[in-house]
């Protein structure tokens, strides 16, 4: 029996790859920043906790307003259907003729699936909201879980980087331990991320190590050259 594989929980693990991804990019890059320029452990551990805290919020908050947006164009755009449905009927069904003539079906098909449709006004405008806006209706919840998924995403991404720190002597030796976990991290976050959305994995892997890295190099020369 023929069964077909597909993603599924997609707008999750989006979630999760967009709070994890800053979280091991954006405060690696802070640390490493401030491990050029000051000599306690601590100044760089309370800066990052700082930062981690913030940024989860504020990526959080980013993820529910995404949502709400989502949810409030939907809602907008469903009004809509509704009215069109209600005052110019033969524009809509001629939309849905117009849909269906891509696939390459017949007037007479046409004509007996649009009567078919408009015999139920909510799915007709159900049918109108997917196949000619690409709209699939939110998940009442998707707000609040996005935001919780990305704050704890970001959270758990960012305290990687960090925790070196709370166990070397020096910010420098922190920061090469730091290094080391957060690029393997990086690689084996940058693996999966492109397993589950079908990329090539090795490539994928690559380019996220890559990108941490650069961020956080970048942050280690700009703090040195500025700090003198």
């Amino acid at each position: 029996m023929h069964q077909e594989k597909h993603l599924k929980s997609s707008e999750f693990i989006a979630d999760v790859v967009i709070g994890m991804s800053d979280g091991l990019t954006v405060p690696f890059a802070l640390a490493a920043g401030i491990s050029s320029a000051v000599a306690d452990n601590h100044i760089v551990t309370t800066a990052g906790i700082a930062e981690i805290i913030a940024g989860s919020i504020a990526m959080g908050l980013g993820g529910y307003l995404a949502g709400k947006t989502e949810q409030e164009h939907y809602a907008s755009e469903l009004t809509r259907e509704y009215d069109e449905v209600e005052k110019v009927p033969e524009i809509e069904k001629q939309e849905i003729k117009d849909i269906f003539n891509e696939y390459g079906l017949s007037p007479q098909a046409q004509k007996v699936i649009v009567d078919e449709l408009a015999v139920d006004k909510n799915k007709w405008v159900g049918f109108m909201m997917k196949y000619e806006l690409g709209l699939e209706k939110p998940d009442a919840n998707r707000a609040r879980i996005s935001a919780l998924t990305i704050g704890v995403s970001y959270i758990v991404g960012g305290v990687i980087p960090l925790l070196p720190y709370f166990f070397t002597a020096t910010p420098i030796e922190g920061l090469k331990l730091s290094a080391g976990i957060t690029i393997v991290c990086l690689f084996v976050f940058g693996f999966f991320k492109s397993k589950v959305t079908g990329q090539p994995v090795l490539k994928g892997a690559i380019k996220v190590t890559v990108i941490g890295a650069l961020a956080a190099a970048a942050a280690f020369f700009a703090a040195k050259l500025i700090g003198g």
